[in-house]
């Protein structure tokens, strides 16, 4: 899927997300952002804050109830499903807190696995996975299995998986949650080190002293966008309580 240029590569226009319930519960109110090419940006918020929603939202995981949400300019809300799933496998790379890897592939197959669905040959395919490996430091653990590896080293390999597609942007999910404190500042390293090659990084956490080493932070609380640290006027952004 060819992305358009000079667009933001995420966009949220007065997004609303209800679920079923009496009464409803509304999980996101009124949420607006965009992210532009090249940007790392944390996404912060407690737990029950909508930061998870809105994750599934960007993600194309779920459609919102209302409003407008463009990834790599194209407008979700427009796709049917097979349209939908063809984007997300295409612009949107997911690194998740529980890395999920397949236990029975090594870390090049695993990171090929990125992309069974683009009609790319298995030579092809390999050839991408062990480029994307190498990107992360893992070059020389290719013929690994998960379980031979740390839980760095496997973070590692699902931001590997992630990277093969050459997305629009990737998403990364509590990225060092299971991680010890050094290897998580490590993974982040990591990830600064895509974003300066140019990678544009989305982090959701409920980590603000991680969200504050990141350029920029969105604040996430009630559903609502309580502070964008890029605007200067996040007056008319703090939601009272």
């Amino acid at each position: 899927m060819t992305r358009p240029s000079g667009v933001p590569v995420l966009e949220l226009t007065d997004v609303f997300k209800e679920y079923p319930g009496r009464p409803p519960v509304r999980a996101l109110e009124g949420v607006s952002f965009r992210v532009d090419e090249g940007e790392m940006v944390a996404i912060v918020g407690p737990s029950g804050s909508g930061k998870s929603t809105l994750l599934n939202v960007i993600g194309t995981l779920d459609r919102p109830s209302s409003g407008d949400v463009r990834v790599g300019g194209y407008d979700i809300a427009s796709m049917n499903d097979r349209r939908l799933s063809a984007a997300r496998s295409t612009l949107i790379g997911f690194v998740f807190q529980q890395f999920h890897l397949v236990p029975t592939l090594t870390a090049l197959d695993n990171v090929a696995t990125g992309l069974l669905y683009r009609g790319v040959g298995p030579t092809e395919r390999r050839f991408a996975a062990y480029e994307a490996l190498l990107r992360v430091g893992l070059g020389h653990r290719v013929s690994h299995l998960p379980k031979e590896l740390s839980g760095g080293e496997r973070q590692r390999v699902a931001i590997a998986r992630a990277l093969v597609n050459d997305p629009a942007i990737i998403l990364a999910d509590e990225p060092t949650g299971n991680l010890d404190s050094r290897t998580g500042d490590q993974i982040m390293d990591l990830f600064r080190g895509l974003n300066d090659a140019g990678a544009t990084i989305v982090v959701i956490t409920h980590d603000r002293e991680l969200a504050e080493t990141l350029p920029r932070q969105v604040r996430v609380r009630d559903g609502h966008v309580e502070h964008d640290s890029s605007l200067k006027n996040n007056h008319a952004l703090e939601v009272t309580s």
